[in-house]
């Protein structure tokens, strides 16, 4: 399907701003410089700016201009994926998809508990055998991939299909961001701990252990991210 104008431009501008031609908190050129640039109407481009203000990447000062965002404002999810994706503001948007996952996933565990089926136990039982011989083998995505195989059997063993697809748009995120934190052997030790606890719990079919369980889990990923992650940035940005 061709493109129409506007999404052309608006694409040509937020890659612009994606790359760092134009940096959070500057100014975006006039309207006539950004038509003429793109061979298009002021009308198309005015179009592309409401589109980049829609999903706050940019925000109109009246009587100065149109201003870029620092990625952890933009609110459209296309966006913030393919800036996460680059690296850009990782950090905060990490650490936000860690906060959506505590408050779906604490969820789904508590549901799990009361309908997992038998089927649903074995996939999460599997799951975390998969881990522990990917660690063994150190095959990084190996434990990525069965990490994130783990968490999608609790939210199915949830019974609530709206569940799995909440966290299914970040699929591509969540392996990029787990698969940067699953690069240190503790961190994964800590996962398959964590997993056969709330394995255990949603077995024993207690939904308050397994809330429990499950939060104890994202908190030790809080930390984990913190530690590994937060501080190794630092320590490049301070060698830089």
């Amino acid at each position: 399907m061709r493109k129409s104008l506007v999404e052309s431009v608006f694409e040509e501008l937020f890659e612009r701003i994606l790359q760092g031609e134009i940096a959070p908190h500057a100014p975006l050129p006039p309207e006539a410089e950004l038509a003429k640039a793109s061979d298009v109407s002021r009308l198309t481009v005015r179009e592309a700016l409401k589109t980049l203000q829609a999903q706050n990447i940019v925000s109109v000062r009246r009587g100065l201009g149109t201003f870029v965002n620092p990625p952890d404002q933009w609110t459209g999810l296309e966006a913030i994926l393919k800036a996460a994706s680059r690296g850009i503001a990782s950090n905060q948007v990490a650490l936000r998809l860690l906060e959506v996952r505590r408050m779906v996933e604490t969820g789904a565990a508590e549901l799990a508990a009361l309908h997992a089926t038998p089927a649903d136990l074995e996939q999460m039982a599997a799951a975390n055998r998969n881990l522990g011989a990917a660690h063994a083998a150190q095959d990084l995505d190996a434990v990525t991939t069965a990490d994130l195989a783990f968490h999608d059997a609790v939210l199915r063993a949830s019974a609530n299909p709206f569940v799995p697809v909440l966290l299914g748009q970040l699929a591509q995120l969540l392996y990029v961001l787990r698969r940067e934190t699953s690069a240190f052997p503790e961190v994964q030790r800590h996962a398959i701990t964590h997993h056969g606890l709330i394995l255990d719990a949603i077995a024993s079919r207690s939904p308050e252990a397994s809330r429990l369980a499950m939060d104890a889990h994202i908190n030790q990923t809080f930390e984990d991210f913190e530690h590994y992650i937060s501080k190794q940035d630092q320590t490049l940005q301070g060698d830089g």
